[in-house]
């Protein structure tokens, strides 16, 4: 009987202490303050791609500015050349047409970026997990690494075209910023209220934007002065220099891509290897 009563005592006691671990696991997990939480929030964290982050951030900022400014600056240098350096519209019309094209490739480019910067943030989730094995034991498929390979040469792709988009964006830079300087010079005490002011010109046909059959093309003076001074030439020139470095933003952006997706490309690469050694 008395031996009864002690197994009665052990098999209640080994359940008290099976509910009380149960207990102290729930605590773990759910409560705030419970020893486990820390362990796997710094887990948690452990798996997210802090590059491809910041790069998805400073992508999507760049491509934002360079869209954005780089459309209204394109109007307002039309309307530019439309009142002041080419009044026949048959002189210009090849390139509004040129600038119209470029408008709708902006909204394509801007789409395109936010669904591929998306991607890119997606793979990087998974890459990280992947090499950091934060879900046991490594895993990953050939399917899952030739996306990651596919990804790093469309990446690298990118970054070559977004060089040459940069380069371009700095064209419409120089040309207004000459004007700019022209316009800067005619207003200097030294040129200022004198004759030669009207031999300080500007040909915009030497861009080779219009052609040079246009009428006038060339602005002197105090015309000269006048445009400098109105709203859509400031306001043009200033969206320009935004686009611009939106675009160096952009190749940034893809240049931290870059390095994140060849480095998790590299470790999937060599730790797919089943002879592969577990230190570099």
């Amino acid at each position: 009987m008395r031996g009864e009563t002690g197994t009665v005592a052990r098999l209640c006691g080994g359940a008290v202490a099976m509910k009380t671990e149960a207990s102290c696991r729930n605590r773990c997990v759910f409560s705030p303050l419970g020893p486990g939480c820390f362990e796997c929030c710094i887990k948690c964290l452990g798996g997210v791609p802090y590059a491809s982050l910041v790069a998805t951030i400073l992508c999507f900022s760049g491509v934002a500015l360079f869209c954005g400014c780089g459309h209204v600056a394109l109007a307002g240098t039309v309307a530019i050349l439309e009142q002041h350096f080419s009044t026949n519209t048959s002189d210009h019309a090849l390139l509004s047409e040129v600038i119209q094209l470029v408008q709708y490739v902006i909204y394509g480019i801007a789409s395109f970026f936010f669904l591929y910067g998306i991607i890119l943030l997606a793979e990087g989730f998974y890459t990280t997990s992947a090499v950091k094995e934060l879900h046991g034991e490594f895993k990953t498929t050939a399917c899952g690494r030739c996306i990651s390979g596919m990804f790093v040469f469309l990446t690298y792709v990118l970054g070559v075209a977004w060089l040459g988009v940069f380069g371009f964006s700095a064209v419409p830079v120089f040309m207004f910023y000459n004007i700019w300087s022209t316009c800067e010079v005619i207003r200097s005490p030294q040129t200022n209220g004198t004759a030669g002011v009207e031999q300080i010109c500007v040909d915009i046909r030497q861009y080779g934007i219009i052609p040079w059959n246009a009428f006038p093309g060339k602005i002197c003076g105090s015309a000269l002065e006048n445009i400098c001074n109105t709203n859509e030439f400031y306001v043009s020139y200033h969206l320009f220099i935004v686009a611009c470095a939106g675009a160096g933003a952009t190749v940034i952006a893809l240049l931290i891509y870059m390095m994140a997706t060849t480095y998790n490309y590299a470790v999937l690469k060599f730790k797919s290897r089943e002879d592969c050694c577990t230190k570099f």
